[in-house]
């Protein structure tokens, strides 16, 4: 159902406010009947009730339906019987990539395997408003890999999401050293136009 992590936030972003606004009008029902001089009777609990057994589904029934409907988890969860179509080793020292050059074609399911050889950094991958697609963090002297279907075509960003000390930013302007741009580019299937 949703392709991209941006159609998945804009689908929870309403969903939310819709579900917060149903909470407070909760809590405002509370407190109208808490300075009310006459106690409520029992006859209009029922409605009360009801109105929270309401919410409970709705809340529980909102991530049944985006658990099933994320693109990612059933790969996440099928993923030992998954082959990739393309991998890539990447190694991390120092706060300096080693990067193959990476190349891919949308719809395809890329690994990418990481490994640092001094500290825990982050592997995120970032469209170019800065939105994430996906990241993982990496553990020294383990292996650390994900799995990813590309359902975007474009150019991507690549930097450290885990803070690994100060000498990932350059001390005078703040500029972020580990970030690698148009890191990856994925290839549109067809000609359609790829992410800006």
């Amino acid at each position: 159902m949703f392709e991209t992590s941006i159609e998945l936030l804009k689908f929870h972003w309403a969903a939310y406010s819709i579900y917060a606004l149903l909470i407070i009008s909760v809590i405002a029902w509370f407190g109208v009947n808490l300075v009310r001089k006459k106690r409520v009777k029992s006859l209009f609990r029922i409605p009360f009730y009801t109105y929270i057994g309401f919410l409970v589904v709705g809340g529980v029934g909102h991530h049944i339906f985006t658990y099933n409907a994320i693109p990612w988890v059933e790969e996440d969860i099928k993923r030992h019987h998954i082959e990739p179509d393309r991998s890539f080793y990447i190694e991390i020292e120092d706060h300096r990539w080693k990067l193959p050059k990476m190349v891919a074609k949308e719809g395809e399911k890329v690994l990418f395997d990481v490994r640092s050889k001094d500290l825990t950094y982050g592997f995120g991958l970032f469209r170019k408003d800065g939105t994430m697609v996906t990241q993982m963090q990496v553990v020294p002297n383990h292996k650390n890999d994900l799995l990813w279907t590309f359902r975007e075509c474009g150019s991507f960003d690549l930097t450290s999401t885990e803070y690994s000390g100060p000498h990932q930013y350059d001390p005078n302007s703040g500029k972020d050293l580990m970030l690698v741009k148009d890191a990856l580019v994925v290839e549109c299937k067809d000609k359609k136009i790829a992410l800006k």
